[in-house]
């Protein structure tokens, strides 16, 4: 029997320095689609809380464009692959076609929603156009020398398109079919990365590295001429045109959006991001999207941190910043305050840590001196002190105050790379390649050399586990400096990879990394089960519910299993949980339902049922 998915808390849209990152709106202004990871994502924009992820692309990917329809999806990856997806009903595929053998880097569908134009970085050619349904060929794109950064087809008839990039030539085609009418080479003096129709067809737009803007008649690509000349003290990275055709927005590497009157040539508003003052390369802005069919006149910007930024034209503050991972999610804790909410505690590739609201979905990145690379591992104190401890590939221990959302300033330099981190009543162990570092109130008290090299630490109480290469787990009691090995367990032939004790501390949870899942008492290190082996790769969490009878597991295999101890042969599974792998389990509060985290970036809430 199944673990069904209740929700998904997307991951942030992937970026790249010097590079524009596509963002697409659906016709009615209810969803945003873009790329992330190797998934797409279509995410609520009213709720962003709620999304769907797209799954069925094998590399990177880089960009996703609603149908005008609304009823398909287009995506591309870096392997030059575009795909085309119900994103409706089930996400089916309904096709394939390989456009160039390179990057793709945009694409743009006909008013018909028929037709599709991928443009990127190809050896033999730089874009194509293809009917959506059976990739037939309806046009050549020619005219580029170099990779194309951005397409737009003009939605009436005559039908037209634009194609610019870095040739610093925005070629102009008639169709359909499409074919080559004009090249226009001396607008721009740097790479163009953005290209936009009105939606009323009558003007084109054009931004770029060299910070200029041009306007061209939308029907015969006659340039009308520049507007904001040293407006913008960066490259503009994208553009996009507002429903009645009057306005646009433009994203720069400046840090600010502004909108723009086309006729008049004038900014009416500008946005800065970021906190005044800074020139942080994280809020340069890499994208925006002003999607149609809202009343509310909201814009969407996208910083190079991988923040959302929902912008209200005559609001001179963001309305709110949606956070998140753009990087795998490699490590999971909780923590709950006094009042009973419940807060997911996440860290990531790139060193980022984030908090997540149970109840809302809301992703909030710790402020503060930060890790600078891999987060190993993340505890929770359970002595109430308001505390997550975190570890990373920097070789620091640090700590986050749970209230502030905020790290202390109090780092502690680690002997060697850590591999995992626990909380004991009132001491924190941090397991390294060199032993297992003892720390009390941020300070090292002490160091346990166990026999073997570390590769998983649990607390519980006084009491902790040490879990080895060599496959055993030795159980030692803690004192303030101190470890003392009280039992040893020989758990299995393959290195350990995951520990949890129970909640009333009795059982200690063993997973290794060929993919078993043991149970043992912690008093005499007596096997309890040693049953569960339905994983195909190694543990990477394991989880107890709050009454200590089931226990999750999640794995590199990308699935998740949730396991009975009453009925030992009883269990259910969660297939391709994540794709490339579950990084972290939890169950929430209630016991009905888990979290999980993943390589994809992206945090799951499962409902689980008909287990005891």
């Amino acid at each position: 029997m199944p673990i069904t998915n209740e929700s998904i808390w997307a991951a942030s849209p992937s970026t790249t320095r010097g590079q524009p990152t596509q963002l697409s709106s659906d016709a009615k202004g209810e969803r945003l689609a873009y790329a992330s990871g190797k998934s797409i994502f279509l995410r609520s924009i009213d709720n962003p809380s709620i999304a769907r992820q797209y799954t069925e692309h094998k590399a990177q990917t880089t960009v996703a464009r609603f149908s005008p329809s609304g009823f398909y999806v287009a995506s591309g990856d870096a392997t030059g692959l575009v795909r085309v997806w119900d994103c409706v009903g089930e996400g089916t595929t309904k096709g394939e076609y390989s456009i160039v053998n390179g990057r793709i880097n945009d694409l743009a569908w006909d008013g018909d929603s028929q037709r599709i134009i991928a443009v990127g970085d190809g050896k033999q050619r730089y874009g194509h156009c293809i009917t959506w349904d059976s990739g037939n060929t309806v046009g050549e794109i020619y005219g580029h020398t170099q990779q194309i950064n951005s397409v737009s087809i003009r939605q009436q008839r005559p039908l037209r398109a634009a194609a610019a990039g870095d040739d610093k030539n925005l070629v102009f085609y008639h169709g359909a079919p499409f074919k080559f009418n004009t090249g226009i080479r001396d607008k721009h003096t740097n790479y163009i990365y953005g290209v936009g129709f009105s939606p009323d067809g009558s003007t084109l737009v054009s931004v770029g590295a060299d910070r200029k803007i041009w306007l061209y008649d939308g029907k015969t690509g006659e340039p009308k001429g520049q507007i904001g000349e040293e407006e913008h003290k960066g490259s503009i990275f994208s553009v996009s045109w507002s429903k009645d055709s009057k306005k646009f927005v433009t994203a720069s590497a400046d840090r600010t959006v502004k909108i723009w009157d086309a006729e008049a040539g004038k900014v009416c508003q500008s946005w800065t991001l970021g906190e005044e003052g800074s020139s942080n390369v994280r809020d340069q802005q890499v994208g925006v999207v002003w999607p149609s069919g809202r009343s509310d006149n909201l814009l969407i910007s996208l910083s190079l941190s991988g923040d959302l930024n929902y912008l209200v034209e005559g609001t001179p503050e963001p309305r709110q910043v949606i956070q998140g991972h753009q990087r795998s999610i490699t490590s999971l804790t909780q923590s709950r305050s006094e009042a009973k909410d419940e807060t997911l505690w996440t860290g990531s590739f790139d060193g980022r840590v984030c908090s997540w609201d149970v109840s809302t979905g809301a992703a909030e990145e710790a402020d503060g001196d930060c890790h600078s690379a891999y987060v190993a591992g993340l505890a929770s104190t359970q002595e109430g002190t308001g505390r997550i401890y975190s570890v990373a590939w920097d070789d620091t221990l640090r700590s986050v105050d749970v209230g502030a959302r905020t790290y202390t300033g109090s780092n502690s330099k680690l002997s060697g790379q850590p591999k995992s981190v626990a909380a004991g009543d009132s001491t924190v162990l941090v397991g390294t390649s060199e032993g297992v570092e003892i720390y009390k109130d941020g300070k090292k008290t002490g160091d346990f050399k166990p026999k073997s090299t570390v590769t998983a630490v649990a607390a519980r109480g006084n009491v902790a586990a040490v879990g080895g290469e060599d496959s055993t787990v030795q159980i030692c009691e803690i004192s303030n400096s101190s470890l003392s090995p009280k039992t040893d367990i020989k758990a299995s032939r393959n290195p350990v990879s995951a520990l949890a004790f129970s909640p009333d501390g009795s059982l200690l949870a063993i997973g290794d990394s060929r993919g078993r899942v043991l149970v043992y008492q912690v008093a005499d290190g007596s096997l309890v089960t040693d049953r569960w082996t339905a994983h195909t790769a190694r543990i990477t969490s394991i989880a107890w519910n709050e009454s200590g009878t089931l226990l999750a597991s999640g794995s590199l295999d990308t699935n998740i299993f949730v396991w009975s101890l009453a009925n030992q042969g009883d269990w259910l599974q969660a297939s391709n949980a994540h794709k490339e792998g579950v990084n972290g389990v939890a169950w929430l509060a209630g016991g009905s339902r888990i979290a999980s985290v993943g390589a994809d970036a992206a945090v799951k809430v499962w409902k689980v049922e008909g287990l005891e």
